[in-house]
């Protein structure tokens, strides 16, 4: 199948959002930022030539003053915080989690309030007040108190839940696969689920699409779906890209 033929099924569906009139929201967030590598090198570049806004959730334990210095001069690039030290604390038979209900919620609460500080100071521009949970986890008994930190936003993966007492911004397209040899999913595989998000939007707009990305572990298959999902849909006039500060406010 040519590139041609595999992107085609977007083409189509963004047609029928502008023959409707229609814009659909995009955003875009990766995952486990704290230094600078070649890896963020490509992924800033990839973002800032398509113009398009990026959020980077930053480890705040790991991160310092090279990777505040490297992103002071990137205006599209946010940061929101990823938890505190990216550490499993679950069992060996469970999924893992930092912010599970392993430890006492003083001690998860104090972390996190350790980490918006650090975040803050160290990039007091670009800090969007947003908690990416590590692995999109987080025991529900944490959520009420993620305001009284100054988090105003959480951001995790699937559909967001209404009525919650904190405003959520979710991703929905993960372009990793996670199961099994790690690398970037089927691109077939990828547009056909993107797809299925806007089509799933066409008639209520509803919450914005995330696209979560995983600099540090793309392959080859990962960073050439970014780059033509990028290409194709900057200027496009169905796809308003969006930072996650302004789907904020």
């Amino acid at each position: 199948m040519t590139v041609d033929e595999t992107w085609a099924p977007l083409r189509v569906e963004l047609d029928r959002w502008c023959n409707a009139g229609r814009t659909a929201r995009l955003w875009l967030r990766d995952d486990d930022a704290a230094e600078p590598t070649p890896a963020l090198e490509q992924l800033l570049d990839l973002t800032r030539t398509a113009s398009v806004p990026l959020t980077l959730a930053a480890i705040p334990a790991t991160s310092g003053e090279p990777l505040a210095a490297r992103l002071s001069i990137e205006p599209h690039a946010l940061v929101a915080l990823h938890g505190w030290a990216h550490a499993n604390h679950a069992g060996p038979d469970e999924k893992k989690q930092e912010l599970g209900a392993h430890r006492p919620v003083d001690t998860v609460l104090g972390e996190l309030r350790d980490g918006g500080a650090i975040l803050r100071r160290l990039f007091p521009q670009q800090f969007v007040p947003m908690l990416v949970p590590p692995w999109n986890r987080i025991s529900k008994a944490l959520i009420p108190d993620l305001p009284g930190l100054g988090l105003e936003a959480l951001s995790i993966y699937g559909r967001a839940q209404a009525g919650g007492p904190i405003p959520m911004l979710n991703t929905h397209v993960d372009i990793m696969n996670w199961h099994g040899v790690r690398g970037g999913r089927p691109h077939v595989e990828l547009i056909a689920e993107l797809v299925g998000e806007l089509r799933a939007r066409f008639d209520d707009d509803g919450e914005p699409i995330g696209i979560l990305t995983h600099h540090l572990v793309h392959d080859a298959t990962a960073w050439d779906f970014l780059a033509q999902l990028l290409k194709s849909t900057a200027d496009h006039p169905a796809i308003a890209w969006k930072s996650a500060r302004a789907l904020l406010i």
